[in-house]
Order: C-alpha cells, then structure tokens, then sequence
C-alpha cells in the first residue's frame, strides 16, 4: 500500500485521530505518516537514526533517537530532547518501543554493526520513560532489544531480544511499570530466521515480523505454539501493527537495506509497506504516552 521505499522501515503504529499510519525509517533518519485517504506519506527529518515512534496523548509523538527520547511535534517539526542515555557507549542506538496501558514508554538498545554482520554482543537495555520524564532500565546485556507488547490483561509483558532468536514473556505489574520473571515463550524454527518487530490482536494472539524469513507468523503465548504464517513478497520483514476503522487490517513494513544488486532485481518490493486483510482477528489501539 505504500510504494515510497524505506531503507528500513519499522515501528508501524495506527493514529485513529488522523486516519493515518505512522512509521519510522531508521536509516533514513525519518519519521514518516501516511494516509490511506490520500495516499501520500508526509515525512520528519531528524538528525540521528530514529528507532521507535509512538503516540502523544497531548498530540505529536514521543520518539527515540540516537540514544535519546525526544518528543516530536509534527507540525513544527520540532524535536525536543527529554532524556539521552548510554552515553558511554557510542555505538550503540534505540532500536524499537512502545506505550504500555498506563501510558509508560518502553524502548530498547542495542550495539550497531561495526562491519557486515558484525556487532558487540549484549551492550543493549531496555528502557522505561515514565510520563514525569524519569526513566528506568528494565533490562541489561541485551543483544537487539526488538518487539514488545503486553497481554490483554496486562499481567505479562513480552519482549524480543533478535539475536535469541526467541519471544520472552515476563510477569508485569501495571501499577508499577516493572517486569520480572523472564522465560522462553517461544523459539523460532529455522526457517523462521530472526524475529524483529511484534503486535497483539484482539484474541491475545502474538504476530511477530520475520526479518530474512519475508513471513509474519502468529503465536499462541498460553500454548507457545505457531499457529499461523502469511508469507509477504519481500524478505526483509520488520514489524507489523493493526489498524484501518476497525482494526481488521494489518500493516508490515519491510527493509531494501541489506539486500544486494542481485536480491533487490528479485524483491520489486523491498522497503514497501503491505496491508494484510482477511485475517479475521482485529487488533486493539494503540497505547498514547501519558505526558
């Protein structure tokens, strides 16, 4: 549905009060909006590698950069740092996040590649900003903090951590933002590749993008079991959200990035944004940052 190309597109998130989808493109140092009415993506630049977006109760979005959360008005375009973290290590940037239901934002880090293929292993954290611009780590020694969300009763947070290979679920306390008690939900199989970005639908089913797999694929979290593959026409599948008026439709986003000559003459689509319709499950609303 969006042909516009993203170097790595990531972090889809349904805006109802614009009609619109929001995304970031991470190496293109962009937070972009697209509406399905007009069919045109409106894009912010910003100045460092941008891995996460989310909505705003008071309007805008809360977004990471670099190492920093920042807020972002999108009229003005004007972005005004909240917090930076990790400091101490250079190399390292926001990968994705989200709002919790008690308006909490929760990102994570992770090391980048110093050569293809190529990184520090465990420099990542997982962050949570609270809505009075404190912020905690939630985790330490993490590879690629990816995909989050939390369960319809908001009792277990779930957690991707790329290079496990692997969805984690913790205990979650909702009155205090705080997670304990990791273990395995579920491991990818082979031909799964690595898993990225993730959401929750209205059953409580996980669907996790499979970057390198070109497949989002649904997760039971009470059986730990697949229950579903659609396979999508790129192989570089970031992340997924639901969205459109009732929440039926879902939204992928993909990445050219990483592919050579030769596997972008054979991915027309790399980078491109599908809808996947006819799942018969809907997803629920996003979650605005309370401040």
């Amino acid at each position: 549905v969006v042909k516009e190309k993203n170097r790595m597109g990531e972090c889809p998130v349904w805006e109802e009060r614009e009609n619109a989808l929001v995304y970031v493109d991470i190496n293109s140092q962009k937070v972009c909006r697209w509406s399905p009415l007009t069919n045109e993506v409106q894009s912010v630049s910003v100045d460092a590698r941008v891995g996460s977006v989310a909505l705003r109760q008071c309007g805008g979005y809360v977004i990471t950069l670099g190492t920093r959360f920042a807020f972002l008005d999108w009229d003005t375009q004007v972005v005004t740092t909240i917090l930076e973290v990790e400091q101490d290590k250079p190399n390292n940037r926001f990968n994705d996040g989200k709002v919790d239901p008690k308006g909490r934002f929760f990102a994570g880090t992770m090391a980048e590649e110093t050569a293809p293929g190529v990184r520090a292993r465990q420099q990542g954290a997982l962050y949570t900003l609270f809505p009075d611009h404190s912020v905690i780590k939630q985790l330490d020694q993490v590879d690629i903090s990816n995909g989050l969300d939390w369960s319809l009763d908001h009792r277990t947070f779930f957690h991707i951590d790329s290079l496990a290979y692997a969805v984690h679920a913790f205990s979650y306390d909702v009155h205090t933002g705080l997670i304990a008690c990791p273990r395995v939900l579920y491991r990818l199989e082979k031909e799964e590749q690595m898993p990225d970005g993730m959401c929750i639908d209205a059953e409580g089913k996980l669907w996790v993008a499979c970057i390198d797999a070109g497949r989002v694929i649904r997760i039971d979290p009470e059986t730990g079991k697949r229950i579903q593959t659609v396979r999508l026409p790129a192989s570089r599948i970031t992340s997924c959200c639901f969205g459109g008026k009732d929440y039926s439709e879902m939204y992928v986003t993909s990445a050219y990035d990483g592919l050579d000559e030769a596997a972008l003459a054979k991915e027309p689509h790399a980078g491109e944004i599908f809808k996947i319709t006819g799942l018969g499950v809907k997803g629920i609303p996003q979650n605005f940052y309370a401040a």
